[in-house]
């Protein structure tokens, strides 16, 4: 068996937890939302930080707490990364790392070694805490958490703390333990940056509840999620690199619906690419419009229209084949183009970021 059974009740004056998840047993899972809608404290219910009465957790088949048994937490195979990285400041890098390891599960799983390789921290070993950045002392704090060889990793807003310049220094190392790990992650965020450059499964969660949870893409093209993105609404697409432009520096990127040119940043042919859509830079038309700077058209239909924050504004659900996109336009458009279920339209698609 794998995968993650998560049931929780928990009551606390002014809030309650009460959730009951089935998660991914490989990948990425965030847990989004806005502060206080329940998101540490459920992680901390399945690290066994909080003792939920009415609870039960398996992870990969393993019990580890019913109505009969209880785990304790520093018998659970988890590893667990905080917004600060609270390391020793006695010990050096090499010394926070090795103290870690005190708690191994599984050598077998992630050897210290690797850790130290997937973090890029090698250089960094003799150093105190004292002597490191932000950025450098969270990686060191991820790599002791990795250090324990755990079979689950939590990971509770690792970024939170950390400003623009080290938040974009340390994704690329955290994309890796994305790609080359076995180890399921739970990562806590309410950045929907981050969610769209690192998660495979979302679960939203608003007081303590969870509206919705599946896989990313289909998760953020629901237009019935009480929690709005705002301008950062929009759709996170699987991808491959298909065919480079040098003539123009841009590359054809592929998915299940259609391709898209974007700016090249050197992946290789065949690499995995993750791009990301917003609706703001997704504009509707009957036809394809041949005469527009617009790079990017798709044939898509619409499937859902339902409104907006602002009572002007209207967000459309469309597919491209397999794939869903949004697009956000004002309700007058909508009605001058008699926008309905059903109908056949071209997308245009003003903007595309590639973010992994």
């Amino acid at each position: 068996m794998t995968g993650i059974d998560a049931r929780f009740r928990l009551d606390w004056p002014g809030f309650t937890l009460d959730v009951d998840l089935a998660l991914p047993g490989r990948g990425v899972t965030a847990l989004f939302g806005h502060s206080g809608s329940g998101k540490t404290t459920l992680l901390r219910c399945i690290a066994g930080l909080e003792r939920a009465r009415e609870g039960r957790l398996t992870v990969n088949g393993e019990v580890w707490q019913d109505e009969r048994h209880w785990l304790p937490t520093h018998k659970r195979p988890i590893g667990y990364v905080f917004q600060e990285a609270s390391l020793f400041p006695h010990l050096s890098v090499l010394g926070n790392l090795r103290y870690g390891m005190k708690r191994m599960f599984d050598p077998q799983r992630v050897s210290l070694d690797h850790a130290i390789e997937l973090l890029g921290i090698g250089h960094l070993l003799d150093r105190k805490p004292d002597r490191l950045s932000g950025g450098e002392r969270q990686r060191v704090g991820i790599a002791r958490a990795l250090s324990v060889s755990p079979r689950l990793l939590l990971m509770d807003e690792p970024l939170a703390a950390l400003d623009l310049k080290r938040k974009q220094e340390i994704l690329p190392y955290l994309e890796r333990l994305h790609d080359e790990l076995d180890i399921p992650v739970l990562y806590v965020s309410h950045s929907p940056d981050e969610v769209a450059r690192l998660a495979d499964h979302l679960v939203a969660m608003e007081d303590g509840k969870v509206l919705a949870d599946g896989p990313l893409g289909n998760t953020l093209a629901r237009l019935d999620l009480p929690i709005r993105l705002g301008e950062d609404a929009g759709v996170v697409i699987e991808a491959m690199v298909a065919e480079r432009d040098a003539n123009w520096h841009l590359i054809r990127v592929d998915f299940a619906g259609g391709q898209l040119w974007v700016r090249d940043n050197n992946m290789p042919l065949g690499h995995h690419a993750r791009v990301r859509i917003l609706a703001r830079d997704v504009s509707l038309s009957h036809d394809k419009g041949e005469d527009t700077s617009i790079l990017n058209a798709l044939p898509a239909r619409v499937t859902a229209i339902a409104d907006d924050s602002h009572p002007a504004l209207a967000l459309v659900r469309l597919d491209t084949g397999d794939t869903p996109l949004i697009a956000r336009l004002t309700k007058r458009s909508a009605n001058h183009l008699a926008l309905r279920p059903g109908m056949e339209v071209w997308a245009h698609i003003k903007a595309v970021a590639l973010i992994g």
